[in-house]
């Protein structure tokens, strides 16, 4: 029997959306252990929609105990299913992964496609992507009140923190030219053409303009005398 979620998140309009996906850096002790080489308290978060009821779902992984753990929630209830290092790898077969975060980015491309649906039981709940041959589904089980809450609020935490922490990051500094650089390929002919314009400004009375340096010829004066024929 399917149930409907009881989710008052859940979509009222019944149109596809733009799937969500976010990768948030851990924030707890970074390393700690690694079942393929990421960080141990990596967080990946995806938006699903289911294809037929419409009805939104928060699906993320983390690592927590050397254990590799995919959850299901719609803020009301929380599912879950854990890995250890051996069954992780016989999961990462079936889905045909080169790492634990290609199956977000696969289930993200789905929902792209419509093609996710989720089937909600009594205990359990089933997210499975595609209707081709293959295993596509996973399994997750309803976690209890106490637990679903405690999962609940670590996860609304480590999201709080983690775009705390992307505010707080700053922004990288574009190169800028500095205004003071420049070419010196025209400097010698700048520098000669500035002199000269200093030179022209402050030529000094009585030089020539055609031929700097030398001197106008003026004109003879002197006393003018009479012609000797007059006398």
């Amino acid at each position: 029997m399917r149930l409907q979620s009881a989710s008052p998140y859940a979509d009222r309009h019944p149109r596809r959306r733009r799937p969500f996906f976010v990768v948030l850096p851990g924030f707890v002790g970074r390393s700690m252990w690694s079942l393929d080489g990421m960080d141990a308290d990596r967080l990946s978060v995806c938006a699903v929609v289911d294809k037929k009821s419409h009805a939104k779902f928060l699906c993320y992984t983390h690592r927590k105990n050397g254990l590799f753990s995919i959850c299901l929630t719609d803020v009301a209830e929380v599912w879950s299913v854990e890995y250890n290092e051996a069954t992780l790898n016989q999961f990462k077969q079936r889905f045909a992964l080169k790492s634990t975060d290609d199956y977000l980015l696969k289930l993200r491309s789905a929902c792209g496609r419509g093609d996710v649906s989720v089937e909600l039981h009594e205990s359990m709940a089933e997210l499975q992507m595609g209707d081709g041959p293959g295993d596509r589904t996973v399994t997750l089980s309803k976690l209890k009140c106490p637990e679903a809450t405690e999962e609940l609020r670590e996860l609304l935490f480590r999201m709080a923190d983690s775009l705390t922490q992307l505010d707080n990051t700053p922004l990288p500094v574009s190169p800028v030219k500095n205004p003071h650089t420049y070419s010196t390929k025209y400097e010698p002919r700048q520098q000669q053409n500035s002199s000269l314009s200093v030179t022209l400004k402050r030529r000094p009375p009585g030089t020539s303009l055609i031929n700097p340096g030398t001197k106008k010829k003026l004109s003879a004066t002197g006393v003018a005398f009479e012609d000797a024929e007059e006398d």
